[in-house]
């Protein structure tokens, strides 16, 4: 997939870069993994950049350029716009250069996130919620830039950005004893893989360049099958750092450059990978942390006694939503299912259907209102499985003992209605 690079970005500006966020950013860990270097037969290298000060890499995007401003460019000020992460990033620099900034955000961002844009920003920043995806927080600080004639910071569709970014990738050069065979990347807008991939493009050219994003959010997949960037109409927002519906035009040039390979992952094998980091690793990762660890189920063939190096992009993850991943990894991995079944409005028919239920079967919900002069009531059940195999079974039983059922899993309308 890649071709001739464009040198909109080049190993210089990157070097430049390195040494402007030296006094701010952390040079962070890189490590072999050995669970999942066992599980996948080759040797896994876990790049953590969970652990800057702001949970992630955007800190050096933002840094480098804002340090790069004029004396006059600080004084007019900031804007941007942000899913979160970016947002960290642009206020811990505005604070720590004294710059007054404006951040938009989309009103779904997690308020961990927001929380910590205070933390870091102080008197510096002022934050404005708005819409409900990134591109629209996007669009409103646009219009704000333009009134208030400030100077727009973009998250990934800037050059300076980029080279920032790409200090990611100089590090990892500089920690590595062996060469990379293949490195994955999460995408969304892009300024990531646009900055490293144009780094080990080239220093390390053998090095294979995955890029991973979500289904839900998959603009570069589209942008690369048509061979234009392409603006997707909707997105899935739960992999809120990585969930734009159109990647730079920057970036894009670079990507089609640089980038090997693609891989897109669904939202529940997300959900799934950040339970098992956090469960066997004892990693906290956002789901655009977590996707491109999920991607490895993916290409597992291919990386078997490879050398393969993996950016832990960021670990900005909100508590809150812990219920909610652990319903789509269970949802992903087949172990919940959700019936509207038709109940006799009789005594004993609820214990009936209990006696259906396997032994390691779990009602984990249950909605049901009695309803007069009718033979049979809806109930909506949740069961919970304890392994995927167990649903065959289940069903059989089911019908077998002439339950009137419907399974909603895959009915997305009423699902989404429902639960």
């Amino acid at each position: 997939m890649a071709t001739e690079i464009k040198h909109i970005v080049d190993v210089s500006a990157i070097k430049k870069a390195q040494q402007r966020i030296s006094g701010i950013v952390d040079k962070t860990p890189l490590q072999r993994n050995i669970n999942l270097s066992e599980k996948y037969e080759c040797s896994i290298f876990l790049k953590r950049e969970d652990l800057q000060v702001v949970r992630s890499f955007k800190i050096r995007g933002a840094y480098n350029k804002i340090f790069g401003l004029s004396e006059k460019e600080r004084q007019m000020g900031i804007v941007c716009a942000s899913a979160g992460n970016h947002a960290q990033g642009v206020a811990l620099s505005c604070a720590h250069l004294q710059i007054k900034g404006k951040i938009f955000m989309p009103n779904p961002t997690p308020n961990q996130k927001i929380e910590k844009v205070k933390t870091f920003g102080k008197e510096w920043v002022d934050i404005m919620l708005i819409g409900d995806s990134y591109d629209d927080a996007h669009e409103a600080a646009i219009k704000d830039s333009k009134l208030t004639n400030s100077i727009f910071v973009h998250p990934f569709d800037d050059i300076d950005v980029i080279a920032g970014q790409g200090t990611v990738a100089a590090e990892m050069l500089d920690q590595l004893k062996e060469s990379l065979d293949y490195l994955l990347v999460a995408v969304g807008g892009g300024g990531l893989i646009s900055g490293v991939g144009a780094y080990f493009k080239a220093l390390s050219p053998t090095t294979k360049i995955i890029a991973v994003e979500s289904s839900g959010a998959n603009a570069l997949e589209q942008s690369l099958l048509k061979g234009i960037n392409v603006r997707l109409d909707s997105i899935d927002t739960f992999a809120d750092g990585i969930a734009v519906k159109k990647i730079g035009d920057l970036n894009f040039s670079v990507c089609q450059s640089i980038v090997d390979e693609i891989v897109s992952v669904p939202e529940g094998k997300i959900c799934s990978t950040i339970l098992s980091l956090y469960n066997e690793e004892a990693i906290v990762v956002e789901p655009a942390g977590a996707v491109s660890v999920a991607a490895l189920d993916s290409i597992r063939a291919e990386i078997k006694g490879k050398n393969i190096g993996i950016i832990i992009c960021g670990g900005n993850n909100d508590i809150q939503r812990t219920q909610e991943i652990k319903e789509r990894a269970l949802l992903f991995e087949g172990k919940k299912h959700y019936f509207i079944i038709n109940f006799p409005q009789r005594a004993g028919a609820l214990k009936e259907f209990l006696n259906i239920l396997g032994p390691d079967d779990d009602i984990s919900h249950f909605q049901y209102t009695k309803k007069s002069s009718r033979e049979q009531g809806p109930a909506l059940v949740g069961i919970e499985l304890k392994n995927e195999k167990d649903f065959d079974s289940l069903i059989s039983r089911m019908k077998n003992r002439s339950i009137n059922y419907e399974h909603i899993n895959n009915n997305p309308m009423l699902f989404q209605m429902l639960v």
